[in-house]
């Protein structure tokens, strides 16, 4: 797994000082030693962190993602995401997420939000807030005009795009692109973890 993720990163042109950050492997138990009852334990457990560290910076979303649908039934490993269990949660113009592959093209301002925290050895700890929020035609038309955030645990604006550090979040948007307008650029949780509609 380590060599997959360097392969990825290096790929990717990632800046030494993003890497650690974000896909750094911990000491992470296997998906056999959590369980799905136990990692929904976890997650209920820490979400109040999680959102009170995500508050910390005022972003609009950062307070209203948790109030949205929720398209997950429990916390899934995402590989993607540094091997955090994530929440997938959508507003209202992005409710055709619940279509999953069949999504079609999701209007200006529909907008997916994935909280997430990681199971170490040493016990759980927050995760970052990974967004992607639609935009108007033009913002950024070799990425399907999809904005990037990624909110750290302690509230920072890590990155976004066409904003503050947005070449940190350029990563988000090439792995998103490997999918492009088939699905309009977006991943969906495995089956077995999806809320069916």
């Amino acid at each position: 797994m380590i060599t997959q993720l360097t392969s990825t990163l290096k790929a990717l042109a990632l800046s030494a000082a993003v890497a650690p950050v974000l896909f750094m492997v911990p000491a992470i138990a296997t998906a056999e030693e959590i369980s799905d009852e136990k990692a929904v334990e976890h997650y209920e457990e820490i979400s109040p962190k999680l959102r009170a560290g995500y508050a910390k910076s005022e972003h609009p979303v950062s307070t209203e993602y948790f109030n949205w649908d929720r398209y997950t039934v429990g916390p899934h490993k995402s590989s993607t995401h540094g091997g955090r269990f994530v929440h997938n949660y959508a507003n209202d113009l992005a409710k055709a997420y619940g279509k999953y592959e069949d999504i079609g093209i999701l209007p200006v301002g529909a907008i997916v939000a994935k909280d997430s925290f990681k199971v170490t050895k040493k016990g759980v700890k927050p995760g970052p807030l990974f967004l992607m929020e639609k935009m108007e035609a033009g913002f950024s038309p070799e990425d399907g005009n999809w904005k990037y955030t990624l909110i750290t645990p302690n509230g920072k604006i890590f990155g976004e795009t066409n904003g503050v550090n947005s070449k940190k979040v350029k990563f988000c948007a090439d792995c998103h692109n490997a999918v492009g307008e088939d699905q309009d650029y977006l991943f969906f949780p495995e089956e077995d973890y999806r809320v069916q509609n």
